[in-house]
């Protein structure tokens, strides 16, 4: 039963992988681009369905009103965390499950593996224009964000994937389909939990959401077509690549207080601690 439900499911992967061929022509960022392709590979037809409904321009012109919408900001922010972690994450489960480490090792490594490449590279490095093509500030500046969403990705994950591994009664190696179809389901669960942060994230400026970026050609139309402020740093930095860059996601909000961000870090903490808990449980450990 289990191996029909995971090859329908790997056939399913396939086919939605095939929105990558599609997303070339959307006007969005090269980076959330990649997201999407990415978190198709994780979760398969559903990532397809968001990358549709959520981020692909319905009409030409309308990519800049369609995607200024809250929820769909929320989404590429999700889906940006989600993509990048997850390749660390499932780096480091791999590596976890070859060694036979310790389920609380496993844990450890996971997060580190996708805390580090998520900041680094998905967050700071790729999204550095945003901090005016200084990768130290956009270290700093992605750093609280990246732990805030990382906490709770990682909380719905973690018990996620010890129940799978309970249910089969063995840690599936990355030479086996089952530990690929326990990983994708844990990203998918990962990425609902983490939607709440991200919304927040969002709506308090410490994240960006989805952009659009025009070819210079376009940018007087799609000018007319902006429905929410523009990130300038993003977009000055833009239009000298050639195009234009409208990041909806951060755009002239008051910052949230200290007293906010050490609450949604200790919340973010919390929540983490809770996924350990039921997830060691689960696990036996």
């Amino acid at each position: 039963m289990l191996d029909g439900v995971m090859l329908l499911w790997f056939m399913l992967t396939a086919a939605a992988v095939l929105v990558a061929i599609d997303i070339r022509s959307t006007p969005e960022s090269p980076v959330l681009k990649w997201g999407f392709v990415l978190l198709t590979a994780y979760s398969g037809p559903l990532g397809a369905f968001l990358y549709v409904l959520g981020c692909r321009e319905p009409l030409p012109e309308l990519h800049e009103r369609y995607v200024a919408v809250r929820c769909r900001q929320v989404l590429g922010s999700t889906m940006h965390c989600v993509a990048g972690d997850g390749i660390g994450i499932l780096a480091g489960a791999a590596i976890g499950a070859v060694l036979t480490l310790p389920q609380l090792a496993d844990i450890a490594l996971e997060y580190l593996l996708g805390f580090g490449f998520g900041w680094t590279i998905f967050q700071a490095l790729f999204m550095r224009d945003m901090a005016g093509s200084s990768y130290r500030r956009s270290l700093t500046s992605t750093f609280m964000p990246e732990f805030l969403s990382m906490n709770v990705l990682m909380a719905g994950m973690m018990p996620v994937a010890a129940f799978g591994r309970m249910l089969l009664g063995f840690h599936p190696g990355p030479s086996t389909p089952e530990f690929w179809f326990i990983m994708s389901t844990a990203l998918m669960v990962g990425f609902v939990i983490a939607y709440p942060m991200n919304w927040w994230l969002v709506a308090k400026g410490l994240k960006h959401g989805m952009m659009t970026v025009r070819p210079r050609a376009e940018k007087k139309e799609a000018a007319m077509t902006m429905a929410a402020p523009q990130d300038h740093a993003a977009g000055h930095e833009a239009e000298r690549a050639g195009g234009q860059n409208t990041g909806h996601g951060a755009g002239h909000r008051p910052p949230p207080s200290t007293a906010e961000i050490a609450g949604m870090a200790a919340l973010s903490v919390v929540v983490f601690g809770l996924g350990i808990g039921l997830a060691l449980a689960l696990g036996g450990h």
